[in-house]
């Protein structure tokens, strides 16, 4: 889970977006089938349950990707940002969105549609192939972050969490890394599948540890290497590590 660039000031994340994946020229053609929509935040791009044959891009705000249980609990997927394209559309065949999108902050989106994306496919092999780099990263991250869920308990999953942020969000100091973004044990929770009470009492155990400390609100990764072992670190790329 490679560290990457931070950000100078604010809480806007350093990243690449779809540009790590296609060529100017593709993301231009991408673009060019796109039709815009302002989304404000607070409202819902779209819910769990109807079709999945739109993408989206980004080209301002943040949107949160969420599933909820059976239980009632909900669970944080993704946070998508500036530059970012997600959705979960298969090209050539029908299903159906298995999450909801929520926006968190006031957002212009690019919509393309699925049948405008498959004519695009078809006509530009180049496209299709950088396409699928893309869909192969997202199932890949996808991956990983269900294996923080599952496979190294709630602590695992945070330790995880943090080295995510930290990608998104961080900002080298002397002293450590400073995650810019500021988050509450709740917005945590919901990210690792833990109660508001247990993120509390974890984060708790690792300032105690010295791995971290929380200055002024702000969550400063002090010992990076004990997260690393707590999850069990695969130095995955920071385009897969990363929330």
């Amino acid at each position: 889970m490679a560290i990457c660039e931070y950000t100078k000031a604010g809480s806007t994340p350093v990243t690449e977006g779809i540009r790590a994946f296609f060529t100017d020229e593709n993301l231009e053609k991408l673009k060019g089938i796109m039709y815009s929509k302002q989304v404000k935040a607070g409202s819902y791009l779209f819910w769990e349950g109807e079709p999945a044959n739109h993408l989206y891009y980004m080209k301002k705000g943040s949107i949160k990707l969420s599933k909820t249980t059976d239980a009632g609990n909900k669970i944080t997927l993704y946070i998508h940002h500036t530059g970012d394209l997600f959705g979960q559309i298969t090209p050539f065949q029908q299903s159906l969105l298995s999450y909801d999108a929520e926006v968190t902050e006031d957002a212009e989106i690019g919509i393309i549609q699925q049948k405008d994306l498959e004519i695009l496919l078809w006509q530009h092999g180049d496209l299709a192939v950088e396409f699928m780099k893309w869909m192969g990263m997202m199932h890949q991250m996808t991956q990983t972050k269900f294996r923080d869920l599952m496979m190294y308990g709630k602590p695992g999953a945070l330790c995880s969490l943090l080295i995510r942020l930290s990608n998104s969000y961080g900002h080298p100091q002397e002293d450590g890394i400073v995650i810019r973004k500021r988050m509450t044990n709740a917005e945590m929770a919901e990210m690792v599948g833990a109660t508001r009470e247990s993120v509390n009492r974890m984060l708790n155990d690792m300032r105690k540890e010295e791995a971290i400390t929380i200055d002024n609100g702000q969550i400063v990764i002090r010992n990076l290497e004990y997260l690393r072992d707590i999850c069990h670190c695969e130095a995955c790329p920071k385009e897969i590590c990363r929330v």
